[in-house]
């Protein structure tokens, strides 16, 4: 007793020195309550109450696991040394269940609502998880696994599966600030839904970041792209919001290729009504108006592709008589597609950007003079270039001759003709 008396104290000791000023004591300190845990799993300081059950030190993690996920102090640096542990499957299980339980007991102290600090640990520690794939892959445990315990939960791919929507679900239902709700819709896709029993449980997140708008909208495309055509998820008005998200802020976000690559997905389909297609092509060719060159490389190949797909509306670029910015019918400010008047109008932009300063842009805009082709253009390559690598491609451009005036000169005075001899007699 008098040795347990002093062990407990060794490790209430460490867990208040994982608070130290100096990281180095609290990495130290941290490896060595994990190698207690190990050894804990191996010589249990209490009897098994059944024969040949499994016992692993939660209440040690426990304790462990709430001093990594503090309300005041950022633990994100201790939390990415912990990570190395996270890669045991009992390690992570056990993990995943004691943070539920933080989450739970953090949110009725601060009635319902979670302090930012605390928000960023838990995301931190939940971003950290790499999930198994394969059940066959589940066998790498901290503390060794009983042979005759066959129905141990860690060890079951259907259980990590379980309690990883469980502690995600706890933690998405309240409100996060917009960065951490940014960083969570970037590696939902990913590292969330295909690990999740239930992933149609994150059609009410994913829907409401959708209604957020801006960068947010964005980023929740690919959730909703894999409910969508993985596990039917039905959103009426989803065309529409997409349609509503096209701004001229939406060349310049750094989720750009992102939005266009899924925006392409979604538009790729030839079942969609004719003007709901119309009304995007005509919303890009009048953003392009404004939009940088290197945007403009990859905005003209995907209006025409758009075209291809849909020959009904190859109107836009055979009317040539719906004029100009006065005259167009099209109407920039409707949010709805359906009531915008694209297929009354046509494609003039393209014309105008024949006029572009940049000669690859004329390039790309003439295109529509032609009849175009049934094979579409592959803009993979063009949706992340930048100003930069369009400036490097311009500068590796090797010249002939550099026109140094906008007319060429015919003469010293003028004309060749006008110079006669007697321009110069004395």
């Amino acid at each position: 007793m008098w040795m347990r008396n002093r062990y407990n104290s060794c490790v209430s000791c460490l867990l208040d020195l994982l608070q130290y000023s100096s990281f180095s004591v609290q990495e130290l300190v941290l490896c060595t309550l994990m190698k207690f845990i190990q050894l804990e799993g191996k010589f249990p300081l209490e009897n098994s109450e059944w024969r040949d059950s499994y016992r692993f030190p939660r209440e040690l993690l426990k304790f462990v696991v709430d001093n990594l996920l503090q309300e005041e102090a950022d633990c994100t640096l201790l939390i990415t040394r912990f990570q190395e542990y996270l890669e045991y499957d009992d390690v992570r299980y056990y993990t995943m269940t004691v943070t539920t339980e933080c989450v739970s007991r953090i949110q009725q102290k601060n009635k319902q609502v979670l302090p930012p600090v605390f928000q960023t640990n838990v995301f931190c520690l939940l971003s950290s998880i790499n999930m198994p794939v394969e059940e066959s892959t589940l066998g790498n445990f901290l503390v060794t696994k009983n042979e005759n315990h066959e129905e141990w939960k860690p060890s079951k791919l259907k259980e990590q599966k379980r309690v990883f929507e469980r502690v995600w679900m706890s933690f998405l239902k309240h409100q996060l600030s917009v960065s951490l709700y940014k960083k969570v819709l970037l590696i939902l896709h990913e590292s969330i839904l295909p690990h999740m029993s239930k992933p149609s449980l994150m059609i009410d997140f994913l829907t409401a970041a959708y209604d957020v708008g801006g960068a947010i909208s964005l980023l929740a495309l690919n959730g909703l792209f894999i409910l969508i055509h993985q596990h039917n998820l039905e959103y009426p008005d989803f065309y529409k919001k997409l349609y509503s998200l096209l701004e001229p802020s939406v060349f310049h976000v750094k989720y750009r290729a992102r939005f266009f690559h899924l925006a392409n997905l979604f538009l790729s389909s030839t079942h969609l009504p004719v003007y709901l297609v119309a009304a995007f092509a005509k919303r890009l060719a009048r953003l392009a108006l404004t939009a940088p060159p290197q945007v403009l490389l990859m905005i003209i190949p995907f209006i025409c592709n758009l075209i291809r797909r849909h020959p009904a509306c190859r109107v836009l670029i055979h009317r040539p008589s719906a004029g100009d910015l006065v005259t167009d019918p099209y109407i920039m400010e409707e949010q709805d597609p359906a009531k915008s008047q694209a297929l009354e109008s046509c494609l003039w932009e393209l014309e105008v950007l024949q006029q572009h300063y940049h000669g690859d842009v004329v390039r790309a805009a003439n295109v529509i003079s032609r009849a175009l082709s049934a094979q579409e253009s592959d803009v993979s390559g063009l949706l992340e270039m930048s100003s930069c690598e369009l400036f490097d491609k311009e500068m590796k451009k090797k010249f002939k001759s550099v026109p140094l005036e906008y007319e060429p000169v015919r003469g010293l005075l003028g004309l060749k003709s006008d110079i006669t001899a007697e321009h110069f007699t004395f």
